[in-house]
This record gives C-alpha cells, structure tokens and sequence, in this order.
C-alpha cells in the first residue's frame, strides 16, 4: 500500500483491507451474515474519508465525516458481536484498531466544527 501522507486516509485504507481478510475468515467459518455485514460497515469508512478530501464547503465536510464516524460505529458493533458470540472468530487488533479510527474521525469533526 502506498501511503498518502493523510494519516486518516491511510488508517482507513488499512483498516478496509483488515476487515477484507477478517471477513473471508468468518465466510470460511460460515458465518456469512456477519461477514457481510463488517464488509459493508467497514470498508465503507475509508470509502466516505475519501469522500471528505473532496468535500464541496465546511457542511459537507463534516457530513461526509458523520457518515464515516457512523460506519466505524456500526463496524465496532458488529467486532463486538463476533467478540461476545460463541463459535466466532475475534480479531481484538480490528477493535483496537477501530477505536483508534473513532476518536481521529471525532476529532476531526469536533475541530471543523469549532473553526468558524
């Protein structure tokens, strides 16, 4: 992976490839619906960070961001489901790793929101 020098869109870009390699190990293990579901959730973050870098005006920016800051959210829940469930698989550094895209993404959001 070539990084881009925004340490956001890198996380995110690693985070989307991450969950690619959970997911098949929960296909793998059959549990399909989950996987999916953190398919979805969590590729969708870098998806919207890239989204943002191209934001129309301050709005945008920030909505763009509440979209990403929502699928990492989503993406948390569903990690934690596979943590607390028998019989599925757990990857704690995804959930780590999460958290940490969590707090850069609101504190993006809580910046743009105080500079007028």
């Amino acid at each position: 992976m070539k990084e881009t020098g925004n340490v956001i869109v890198d996380l995110s870009f690693k985070f989307a490839l991450d969950i690619i390699a959970f997911a098949e190990i929960l296909e793998q293990e059959r549990k399909y619906i989950i996987a999916n579901q953190l398919l979805k959730s969590g590729t969708s973050i870098g998806a919207n960070i890239r989204e943002v870098q191209n934001g129309e005006s301050k709005q945008d920016f920030i909505h763009k961001l509440k979209i990403a800051a929502k699928e990492a959210d989503e993406t948390e829940y569903w990690l934690l489901l596979c943590e607390n469930s028998e019989n599925y698989p757990f990857n704690s550094q995804l959930l780590e790793d999460i958290k940490i895209l969590q707090k850069i993404i609101n504190k993006i959001i809580g910046t743009a929101k105080s500079k007028g």
